[in-house]
């Protein structure tokens, strides 16, 4: 493959000095499987290799150094897992060891004694002499041959791939005989006009830059190319795809709010809509009178009132002649759901049922039937929404909790039961920073409650220390004379002899000790027990027979229990912040003041001490996610990478949030004057878009 011209489509055996066994290895390794995988193989860092050290100048406190020196011996030593590989170098001014303790039979047969390398690497003292474990190592003739560039770069790799010669400098080999080969040249994906706007580098030179940069400059301007092209293709198949859909997919059109949205609306609703609530609502209105199928994201906190919108969205299909279900991702939360429903509609004649693993038979087949002869109104449940057996006479309204715990396919089997599309409203109670939703749910229209209702008390958030634990109990104390409930929650459920922290079985038995009966009654839930012992326990501390739930989190999403005033997060620095603000939001549900208190050991991680801030600062749902996004990364964030969406090599939506919205910006401008990409200036976006996707539109790709 010297001179012939290099198809970055060619499987990666056929690259030079790769061949079946290295081919094989990087596939299991790097998922490297053709030569475009192997450049999208970027290197995580850059060593400046323009200047050399001497040996005699190494000391204590000499980072990574260059050497220019003569191989004067070598020697394999020790038996088993002691063997190692010991070669001495020397230079005009002394002599260093290097040793290997890996790949010793490989590197042996490749050293020549009396030949100049160029090493580097990293030295360590012992017994006051340098020496240097694993280094770079080159012969110094072929390094004068490498791409002229002050920066040299470092790839990933990992223990198997060094035994085929895939360490860092092995892997940077193969990139050069790919870009050095003079019929190298990768096509054009973005758009003429955007490059020159931006005064972008071109594809082949930025992936030229990328890996051997001329300089740090030239090296910038490759990053931002590179991550720019992987943000602007994520954003084509969302926007696209969201335009094929809107122009594809008609939608029921709900002409009227008649008797039981007006109704509910002037005489039944309890409370006075916050403004936000008000704003989704005519969102949610406009988009079922568009004659376009609505698919929705309402992200809200705990207690921001989605419930409420939910079932006036409901009201709305009702109104029209139409059913309407909502699906949730535990018993708890689709009861919590039922009853919530039930009693803010108690004044009307709807009929609601609840289906869920639960359901007797009996009752199961009164459901079916009278679904399907439209006299059940509004369906509520978990996964037993999507069995086959459940038909709807006239599906018009689906609403989905805490949509992430569903995979696409068990989503999409919903939509199935109508002939037109039903409209779709997704809700969530884990806020998403901006730019996760933009890629995550670029396709879906997004509402934000962003106010709580009126007379909702904030909710105290505390930090205290195992040295505060008397306090604490007697502030328990206090609270249950009051006639208040307490949440304690635990990150373990068993002793482990791994990590030093409370658990919740010690927990339990701590707390009974202190909270004795009859004066004190304690209730316990965790993940290992049955739905009946969940649900039994639960619902005693429900219906405030219990004054303290010790739990795991199981308790995180689902519970609503107003009269509950302290949340005690245990062993708080072990959970992340989602799941604090998710635990945090079970209390503040009445009209009490509420408390969180983070319970801590003294030796906190500086991650784990800027979680527990930010929990102390702020209640504020979206300004916790982006911390959140930036001490995890995107692809940590619950979701994202199951969701097979963010698949991205280079771009960071934590950091690159600046580059997303350029790129959004640009694929709309485009899609506004050409949706369908029809122009002869946007066939190469046409064609990338279908090598993505394949264009297979189909039923499973609706939200």
């Amino acid at each position: 493959m010297d001179t012939q011209k290099i198809s970055i489509e060619t499987p990666i055996e056929y690259l030079k000095n790769v061949g079946p066994a290295r081919a094989e290895v990087f596939k299991k390794e790097l998922y490297v499987y053709t030569i475009a995988d192997l450049l999208q193989h970027y290197p995580f860092r850059y060593v400046d290799r323009t200047k050399f050290h001497t040996i005699s100048e190494i000391t204590t406190e000499s980072t990574y150094i260059q050497l220019k020196a003569r191989l004067i011996d070598k020697q394999i030593i020790g038996e088993k897992f002691k063997k190692r590989l010991v070669a001495r170098v020397q230079d005009e001014t002394g002599m260093i060891e290097l040793v290997w303790f890996q790949g010793i039979k490989w590197i042996d047969k490749i050293l020549g004694v009396g030949l100049e390398y160029v090493v580097f690497g990293k030295p360590t003292f012992f017994n006051h002499k340098p020496n240097i474990a694993h280094p770079d190592l080159e012969l110094l003739s072929e390094a004068k041959k490498v791409i002229a560039s002050t920066l040299q770069p470092i790839y990933s790799t990992t223990e198997k791939l060094k035994t085929f010669g895939l360490d860092a400098k092995g892997i940077m080999r193969l990139q050069q005989s790919i870009l050095q080969n003079p019929g190298f040249l990768m096509d054009e994906t973005l758009p003429k006009e955007i490059i020159e706007h931006y005064k972008m580098l071109g594809k082949t030179e930025a992936m030229k830059q990328i890996h051997f940069p001329a300089d740090t400059r030239l090296l910038h301007r490759a990053t931002a190319r590179l991550k720019f092209e992987e943000l602007f293709a994520i954003q084509l198949q969302i926007l696209f795809t969201k335009s094929y859909k809107a122009t594809k997919f008609k939608g029921i059109v709900l002409e009227s709010l008649g008797e039981y949205f007006n109704t509910f609306y002037q005489e039944q609703l309890p409370f006075q809509l916050t403004n936000a609530q008000k704003r989704v609502l005519k969102e949610i209105r406009t988009d079922t009178l568009s004659g376009r199928q609505m698919n929705r994201l309402l992200q809200g906190d705990v207690g921001s009132g989605k419930t409420v919108v939910a079932l006036m969205s409901m009201l709305m299909a009702i109104d029209n002649g139409y059913q309407a279900c909502i699906m949730a991702p535990t018993e708890i939360l689709a009861n919590q759901h039922y009853n919530s429903i039930i009693e803010l509609t108690k004044k009307s004649n709807l009929e609601i049922g609840l289906l869920t693993g639960s359901t007797p038979k009996k009752i199961r087949k009164i459901y079916h039937e009278k679904l399907l002869n439209g006299e059940l109104n509004i369906l509520i449940g978990t996964h037993a929404l999507i069995e086959d057996v459940v038909q709807f006479k006239n599906l018009g309204m689906v609403i989905i909790d805490e949509q992430h715990r569903f995979g696409v396919h068990q989503r999409s089997k919903l939509w199935k039961k109508n002939t037109i599309p039903p409209h779709v409203l997704v809700m969530t109670a884990t806020p998403i920073p901006r730019t996760l939703a933009m890629t995550l749910y670029g396709d879906l229209d997004v509402s934000v409650i962003d106010e709580l209702p009126a007379g909702r008390k904030p909710i105290l958030t505390t930090h205290r220390y195992e040295s505060s634990r008397l306090r604490l109990l007697g502030f328990l104390k206090e609270e249950i004379t009051k006639g208040r409930q307490i949440y304690m929650v635990y990150p373990l459920i068993e002793e482990s002899e791994k990590l030093d922290y409370l658990n919740l079985i010690d927990g339990f038995d701590n707390i009974s000790r202190e909270f004795p009966l009859p004066q004190y009654k304690v209730s316990i839930v965790h993940g290992k027990m049955d739905a009946k012992g969940k649900d039994f326990e639960m619902q005693r501390f429900i219906r405030g027979e219990t004054q303290i739930l010790v739990a795991t989190t199981v308790i995180e999403v689902g519970v609503n229990v107003p009269n509950a005033s302290v949340m005690v997060i245990e062993s708080a620095e072990r959970f992340g912040l989602a799941q604090l603000h998710q635990l945090r939001g079970r209390v503040g549900r009445g009209a009490e003041q509420s408390y969180c208190i983070l319970m801590t050991g003294n030796k906190l991680s500086s991650e784990a001490k800027t979680r527990i801030e930010t929990m102390v600062k702020t209640s504020d749902g979206f300004e916790i996610a982006e911390i959140d996004m930036k001490l995890r990364g995107h692809g940590d964030i619950q979701g994202t990478q199951q969701s097979g969406i963010v698949d991205l090599h280079l771009a960071d939506l934590s950091k690159d949030q600046k580059l997303l919205i350029e790129a959004r910006n640009c694929v709309e401008l485009i899609l506004s004057e050409d949706p369908s990409l029809s122009l002869p200036k946007n066939e190469k976006l046409r064609l990338f878009f279908k090598s993505k996707s394949n264009m297979g539109i189909t039923w499973d790709k609706i939200s």
